[in-house]
């Protein structure tokens, strides 16, 4: 699995090199659907990295975001997102990253099933950030291991969370967004699900959850949250699926605290009332 990470990571540095090509020159911007949008630099980063895959990894299968669906019935199936974060890349706000995911699928598997994520990288090119990830052997940043933060309460994390793209007007996330800030020392909204996740393996923020993502965002950071000591779940706690609607991860410390916060805002109780700064206070002290 070392050797699927090194590879993966050769890649995403191609990629994201010509990625930063595209970023500096400016990019015009196609429309998928009412915001959703796509540019020449996301085709052109996804047509690299399969080739370079089927140039490195012949029998392997791919799952892009742009369309490509090639050797899905293959033990390994990397997915991959060649630009998370296609807004802020379009906009010039430099949050955006390359992700390539490898699931290993064993023979008798259902099509429904998952396999087993092994290898995964995460690449931000502006900042010449690798987090990589293989099973069983821990998460990393640029070559250095990562670990998950050791915050305990939630008044004491920074969380992140995203929206959709698509019929955001249905989406209740903005009654959770409110609920979370109000209870934790905020929430921020960077417009890339796939850092976010690395930035909980890392420990920057303490935790994520966000609505109908795709398994090529959230593929190889559910293993670097993993690795680097999280958890990632459903809202309800059960057990994380590529195919999720739902992505909740955190340092694995104040994941029962979120998860009791989503079942009383999906229930409609305990919500009115936010501690107040001394009882904030008061928590802080007895935590120590």
């Amino acid at each position: 699995m070392a050797e699927l990470v090194e590879i993966a990571e050769s890649i995403a540095r191609e990629a994201g090199a010509l990625l930063r090509e595209f970023y500096h020159q400016g990019v015009a911007a196609e429309y998928k659907g009412d915001v959703d949008i796509v540019t020449v630099a996301d085709r052109a980063s996804e047509a690299l990295i399969v080739k370079r895959l089927h140039e490195a990894l012949p029998g392997h299968g791919v799952y892009g975001e742009e369309g490509a669906r090639q050797g899905l019935e293959n033990e390994f199936r990397w997915y991959i997102d060649p630009l998370d974060g296609t807004t802020n890349f379009a906009h010039g706000f430099p949050a955006f990253c390359v992700v390539l995911g490898c699931e290993q699928r064993r023979p008798g598997l259902k099509a429904d099933e998952d396999g087993e994520m092994v290898a995964g990288v995460i690449y931000d090119p502006l900042r010449d950030e690798m987090f990589s990830s293989a099973r069983g052997q821990g998460a990393f940043l640029n070559g250095k291991k990562i670990h998950v933060s050791k915050v305990k309460l939630l008044q004491n994390s920074l969380l992140a969370t995203g929206f959709p793209s698509q019929k955001r007007h249905l989406s209740p996330n903005v009654h959770f967004y409110q609920e979370f800030t109000l209870r934790s020392h905020g929430v921020r909204r960077a417009g890339s699900a796939a850092l976010d996740l690395a930035y909980v393996a890392c420990g920057r923020l303490e935790g994520f959850w966000e609505l109908k993502l795709n398994p090529w965002d959230t593929s190889a950071g559910y293993l670097l949250v993993e690795e680097a000591g999280g958890t990632i779940t459903h809202f309800d706690g059960s057990k994380f699926t590529l195919d999720s609607r739902e992505v909740f991860a955190t340092n694995g410390l104040i994941h029962e605290e979120m998860k009791q916060l989503f079942e009383d805002m999906f229930a409609g109780r305990n919500l009115e009332r936010i501690p107040t700064p001394a009882e904030f206070a008061a928590r802080r002290a007895a935590e120590k």
